[in-house]
C-alpha cells in the first residue's frame, strides 16, 4: 500500500513536471512573443511550490533563455528590471505593519519585501541542473549589455548580491595545475590566460610542468572542470625585471631547493558573469600558505605585473603641458612616436629615465573619478596589501605591453607581516604604500597641488 502510495506521488510529480516542459515548448514555438512568453514562465515558476516541477520549469526557462538572441535577451533583462523588481504596495503594508507594532516579525517581513522579486527567481533557476552556470553566462551577457544599458544596473546588482553569497570563499577549492591535470582544464588554461598568452602546448608544458614553475587555480563544485581564476608562478633566487626570462622555453630550470622568490607573474580570471566578485586576494594569500609548506625557504613574495592603464595615461599628458610632466621629459618621450623605438638602443636609453619618472607620477598621482589609483592592477594589489615595490623598464616590449604599458612592469611585494597594516591603510584612505625610491622619482607633489589649488582659486 505504501509503495502503491510513494510510487503514485512520483507518477504525479513527473507528470506535472512533464506538463509544464509541453506548455513552456507550445510557448517557444511563438518567435514573436518569445520574451513575454519567457517572462510569464519566470511568473509561473515564482508561484509554484512543487520542488520537483521546479526544477523542471527552471531548466526549461534557461533552455528558452539560451535560444534567444541579442535583441529579445536584452528585452528579458528590461523584464527583469521592470516586472521582477519590488512590489511597492508590498513594503508600504509593511512599513506600516513595523510603524504599528515594531517587533522581529514586522523586522523580517520589512526586510523580505524590500527584496526584488527577480532575487528570488534566480535562486529558482539556480536550481535546474547547470544552473549556476547558466546563471553566470548569463551576468556576462548582462554586463556587456550594461555598457549601452545603464538602466539594467539595478539588475546587475542582484546577480552580484547573489553570486557573492554562491562563490564566497568557503565554497572555493585551491587545485594545482600540472601536467597530470584533465585535458578539458588544460585547453581552458590556454584559453583563458588573459596576461601573456599561451602560444601552444609546449609553452604551456614549460609554464606548469618545470621544476621551478607553479600554476593554481580555485574552482567551484557547481562549475565542473571550469577554473574561475588562476594563477601562475615563478620561482627564482631574486625579483625579475623583465618577462622575456620568465617565459623563455630554452631556459635552465632554477632547483626550486635554491629558490628564495616566488614571483605571481600572471593572474587570470576566467569567468566573464563572476567580474566583480572577489577571488584574486584569496587566491595569492592561499598560494602563498601552500608554497611555503612546500618550500619553507622562501622568503620573498612578489608580482611582476603589467601597467594596462598607463600607456593611455602618458598619451594623455604628453598631448597638452600638465604638470605630470617636465618640459626636459616630454621631449625626451617623444622618442614614443617613432614606430621602431624598441628596437633602437639609443631611443630606449633616451626614454629610460623619463619614462620611469613618468611611471612613479602616474602610480603616485594618478586617480580615478573615486579617489582611486587610476591604474587597475594596482587598485587590485594595493587593496590587497601589497607594495609598490619597483618600477621596471623595459620590461615587456610584446605588442601588447608596448601598446597597453609602454613597455613598462611592476613589481608588487607582499610581505607577510605588513600586508594586514597596508591593507587597512588603503581601504580607509587609499593611500599607496611605495618604496622611498619610486615617491622620489615622482615628479613633486607639491606642482601638482598648486596646479589643483590654482583652478580652485
Amino acid at each position: 500500500m505504501n509503495t502503491s502510495f510513494f510510487g503514485e506521488l512520483l507518477q504525479t510529480i513527473t507528470d506535472r513536471g512533464r506538463s509544464l516542459i509541453d506548455r513552456a515548448r507550445e510557448r517557444r514555438d511563438s518567435p514573436a512573443e518569445t520574451t513575454e512568453n519567457l517572462a510569464d514562465l519566470c511568473e509561473e515558476l515564482l508561484s509554484n511550490r512543487g520542488e520537483a516541477s521546479g526544477v523542471a520549469l527552471a531548466r526549461e526557462i534557461l533552455a528558452c533563455y539560451a535560444d534567444l538572441t541579442i535583441g529579445p535577451r536584452i528585452a528579458f533583462f528590461e523584464a527583469l528590471a521592470t516586472r521582477f523588481g519590488t512590489d511597492r504596495t508590498r513594503i508600504e503594508a509593511a512599513m506600516e505593519a513595523w510603524r504599528t507594532k515594531a517587533s522581529d516579525a514586522t523586522a523580517a517581513e520589512l526586510h523580505a519585501t524590500t527584496e526584488p522579486r527577480r532575487v528570488e527567481l534566480l535562486r529558482r533557476l539556480n536550481l535546474a541542473p547547470q544552473g549556476t552556470s547558466a546563471l553566470v553566462e548569463m551576468r556576462g551577457q548582462l554586463l556587456d549589455t550594461l555598457t549601452r544599458r545603464e538602466d539594467l544596473a539595478a539588475v546587475d546588482a542582484d546577480f552580484s548580491y547573489l553570486f557573492s553569497s554562491w562563490f564566497n570563499r568557503g565554497f572555493l577549492v585551491l587545485r594545482r595545475i600540472d601536467w597530470s591535470t584533465p585535458a578539458v582544464i588544460l585547453e581552458k588554461i590556454i584559453r583563458y590566460e588573459a596576461v601573456h598568452q599561451i602560444r601552444d602546448w609546449v609553452d604551456l608544458r614549460a609554464r606548469i610542468d618545470s621544476p621551478d614553475r607553479r600554476c593554481y587555480a580555485f574552482f567551484h563544485p557547481a562549475l565542473v572542470d571550469e577554473p574561475l581564476i588562476f594563477v601562475e608562478v615563478a620561482l627564482t633566487r631574486e625579483i625579475p625585471g623583465a618577462i622575456a626570462p620568465i617565459l623563455e622555453l630554452k631556459r635552465e630550470p632554477l632547483d626550486p631547493e635554491r629558490a628564495t622568490t616566488a614571483v605571481f607573474y600572471s593572474i587570470s580570471n576566467c569567468q566573464r558573469g563572476l567580474a566583480g566578485v572577489t577571488f584574486g586576494s584569496f587566491l595569492i594569500k592561499q598560494v602563498v600558505a601552500e608554497i611555503c609548506r612546500e618550500m619553507p625557504r622562501l622568503s620573498t613574495f612578489v608580482t611582476l605585473s603589467p601597467a594596462p592603464n598607463f600607456a593611455g595615461w602618458l598619451a594623455w599628458q604628453r598631448a597638452e603641458p600638465s604638470p605630470a610632466l617636465s618640459e626636459a621629459d616630454r621631449a625626451a618621450l617623444a622618442e614614443l612616436d617613432r614606430s621602431d623605438w624598441w628596437t633602437d638602443k639609443g631611443a630606449l636609453d633616451e626614454l629610460r629615465e623619463a619614462t620611469l619618472r613618468a611611471a612613479a607620477t602616474y602610480f603616485m598621482t594618478a586617480r580615478n573619478s573615486s579617489g582611486s589609483p587610476l591604474d587597475a592592477v594596482a587598485r587590485f594589489h594595493l587593496g590587497n596589501g601589497a607594495r609598490l615595490e619597483r618600477l621596471n623598464w623595459p620590461a615587456d616590449l610584446s605588442d601588447r605591453g608596448r601598446r597597453q604599458s609602454c613597455g613598462l612592469m611592476v613589481n608588487y611585494l607582499y610581505d607577510l607581516g605588513d600586508i594586514e597594516k597596508n591593507h587597512e591603510a588603503y581601504a580607509d584612505s587609499r593611500t599607496i604604500i611605495a618604496t622611498g625610491t619610486i615617491r622620489k622619482l615622482a615628479r613633486p607633489s607639491r606642482a601638482l597641488a598648486a596646479v589643483t589649488a590654482e583652478a580652485a582659486s
